[in-house]
Order: C-alpha cells, then structure tokens, then sequence
C-alpha cells in the first residue's frame, strides 16, 4: 500500500502540513520553506561509532545556556528545520549507518558514510581505498585510475556528485568532521593524486596501491588498529577529498618518523606515507609563498639530483650500512639497530664514528669494491658541506627517504636509466624491485 502513488502524496501532504491546526511553524534552515511546521525533536542517529547506544543528535539543545531569544524550552525553535527535511536526513543517515551498509566504513573515529546522486559503479569507491581488503579493492581502484587517466567514464557519470560525510560523537551529540561534495570526476583525479603522492619504487610483495588501513597500522605502534592516533583517520580522508594542495595532517609524518626511529625501520608504508606528506607540504608551501624557491617533490625513486643534506646523509646511512654488510656477511645487527635513531636526528654526533668504522670495512673488501663504493660515497657526499647538530622532524623524514631509496636501489635492476634519469615516469617504476 505504501508504494501506491495516492497514498504517498495523501501522506506527504499531511505530513508537510501538518494538519490544520497545532504545531509550530516557521522557515525551514534546510529547504528555505517558509512558514512550514517545524521538528521540535530531531530523530535519533543511531550507529555512529563511539556515540550513545540509544543514538544522538546532530541538533539538539539540552542547557539554558544554549538557547536564545526567549525560546526556553522551545527546542525547534532554536534551529528551525522542517518535518519534511528533518524526517529525510535522519533517515537517510540512519539508512546509511545501518551496521550491513556497503556505503559505510570506520576512519578512526569518524564514522563515513558516501553516496552518489544516483547509483553508479563508483558509489563504493571510498570504501575499497580504505578498507584492507586487497583482492577486492585494486581492481576497483585501477579502473578508477584508468578512467582518470583515459577520461572513459559511463554515460553522464563524469558530471555526477558525490557526497562524503564523517560523523564523530561529541558528548550527547554528533559533529561533523568533515563534508565533501564532489563530481566524479574531481573525486577520481583527487584519489589518483593520493596514489601517485605514495607512489614509490616497491618489492614484489608490496602493495601497489596501499590501503588506509595498512598505511595507518604501518605507523602505529605495534603495529595495531587499536594504537592508531583516533583523529588520523579522519583526518587523512579529509586531506585525500579536499584536493591535491592541501597538505596531510602533520600527526602522520610525525607518527611515521617517530615509528621508524622506534623500530629502526624504513619499510615501504611508512617510507610512503613521509613521502605523501613531505610533497603536499612542499606543494602547499610552493602555494603559499611566492619569494622563496620552491623544493623539489621527492621522487618515487631514488633522486640523485637532490642535494637536500638531510636526503643526503639519509642515503650516507644506508651506504655504509651496505658496506658493513658485505665486509661482514651474516651479522645479526648493523649499524641500523644500533645507530639509526641518533643518525637520523643528531647526526654530527654519529657520522664521524660511523666514517672512522667504515675504513676498517673497506679493508675486508676486494679492490673493485672498495673503488666503487668510494665514488658512491663520493657522490653522495659531495654537496654535504657539514653535518648538522639537529635535523627537524621534516627533515628527519627526509633522512628517512634518502636512506630507502638507497637501500632500494641496491637491489633493483639496473635494466634501464630510472635511477640516473630523475623524470622518470612512475608507472615504469611499479614491480621494478628485486
């Protein structure tokens, strides 16, 4: 009965008007409607993670404190939203909360949920970038690169708007974290610019596009879900939908700095995520400032053009790592395990005794090697003028980066001109690694 035309419009009509008499009425925040009958309660949400089992509000008024111009007690009077647009949004929000809903995924604390004006195959594209399910998310993800790249979108897809809303419980009621409406085509060349912002040179068991959740849990301590920073989250997401000048939250490249200081390793999420955020801050900066030179956006491999100290001495560490590791095949520990933290933040401190161990290394080596590991040690060296007392967060980042692009390169194929060759397309990078 309810799907009947007549019904719905008798319905409808009694609901919006309320009937004749009873009810407050006035203009609608929402729908601009005037003298329309007014929600004096709002529905309750329910399933937002973290809020009241019983739901919350996104409006509501609990204190005298919070209402104004005599309107005591009078809680829709304080924010007039109509029945009719009261009634739509708490279900449709509701409808999307619902604990089965594939129009739903969990960033930290904030509680997402996505739509599309109409159905479309990319409605659920938020969620395959974010949850951890590889086997089911790369091919999405790949062919929503291929259209950005290709421009092949289906019929009137490329116009169509697409809605990304966080929700976060405050208290008794709900904020919003953050909101986004964009066309699909914005939102495929905004998620394509994240991929190619982590894009670095990988091992064959390393995933070629990353999901949130790995690159979360990456810089979390032990590793876990549960340590991750609650506000990182959403707070990424934010950053990946607001477009590709606006920078990552600095709690991430702190998070994935001070990880690898922890453990003593740069492996490739956490190497990607410090090269994300180093490049959209270089990029907001090159924005922002217009005196100042811009640097350089860090390549996915390694860059032998850049003469950033910090990138410099980050690729030194490795360097002689690598020497240690031929003279004395077979250690349990390197100079890594026991040096990395102090290298990588104080390293006058640490360079000159790593220097003075590195001739007793050379001696274990044949003539060709020693040769060829001081020119590298030559080139990597040559515009480092000093060593410096303290490297800055960024910088230790960039420490970071230098010194996992060294390593990397040590064991690629040397095949073509991608590590002498800086403009170097990233895709030919993908799978390169031995």
């Amino acid at each position: 009965i309810h799907q009947r035309s007549s019904v719905r419009s008798a319905y409808q009509d009694l609901f919006i008007e309320g009937g004749a008499s009873g009810g407050v009425r006035g203009n609608c925040l929402v729908t601009g409607k005037t003298n329309v009958p007014i929600a004096l309660n709002e529905t309750v949400i329910k399933n937002v993670w973290g809020g009241q089992p019983a739901g919350c509000n996104i409006v509501s008024y609990n204190a005298r404190a919070f209402e104004s111009y005599g309107k005591t007690e009078r809680q829709g009077e304080n924010a007039p939203v109509s029945r009719a647009a009261a009634f739509a949004y708490t279900t449709a929000l509701n409808h999307l909360l619902r604990k089965d809903s594939p129009q739903r995924m969990q960033v930290g604390d904030a509680s997402t949920v996505f739509w599309a004006e109409r159905q479309a195959p990319y409605e659920t594209i938020c969620g395959d970038i974010c949850q951890d399910n590889p086997d089911a998310s790369t091919d999405k993800v790949e062919a929503l690169l291929n259209a950005v790249h290709s421009g092949h979108w289906g019929p009137m897809d490329k116009d169509l708007r697409y809605h990304v809303l966080g929700l976060a419980p405050n208290a008794a009621r709900i904020s919003i974290r953050f909101y986004h409406c964009v066309t699909l085509q914005e939102l495929g060349q905004r998620i394509a610019q994240h991929f190619d912002d982590l894009a670095l040179v990988r091992g064959p068991n390393d995933a070629r596009y990353p999901s949130l959740f790995r690159l979360l849990t990456a810089v979390a301590l032990q590793n876990k879900a549960d340590n991750i920073p609650p506000n990182l989250g959403g707070a990424v997401v934010d950053a990946i939908l607001a477009g590709p000048n606006v920078p990552y939250p600095s709690l991430w490249l702190n998070a994935a700095v001070g990880r690898c200081r922890a453990e003593q390793t740069v492996n490739y999420l956490r190497a990607a995520a410090i090269k994300a955020c180093l490049n959209r801050q270089q990029r907001h900066a090159a924005l922002s400032s217009i005196s100042l030179a811009p640097e350089k956006e860090f390549l996915p491999m390694l860059d032998l053009c850049n003469t950033n100290p910090a990138y410099r001495l980050g690729r030194l560490f490795a360097v002689l790592e690598k020497i240690q590791e031929e003279a004395s095949p077979g250690l349990n520990a390197t100079i890594r395990d026991r040096y990395y933290g102090a290298a990588s933040s104080t390293p006058v401190a640490v360079f000159t005794t790593l220097l003075r161990l590195k001739n007793a290394h050379l001696k274990k080596l044949s003539g060709g090697r020693v040769a060829s590991f001081e020119k590298l040690l030559g080139e990597v060296l040559g515009p480092v003028t000093d060593f410096p007392k303290h490297l800055p967060l960024p910088d230790q980042g960039r420490f970071a980066l230098g010194y996992y692009h060294q390593r990397q390169d040590f064991f690629t194929k040397k095949t073509d001109d991608t590590t002498t060759n800086p403009t170097t397309h990233t895709a030919s990078l993908e799978g390169t690694t031995a």
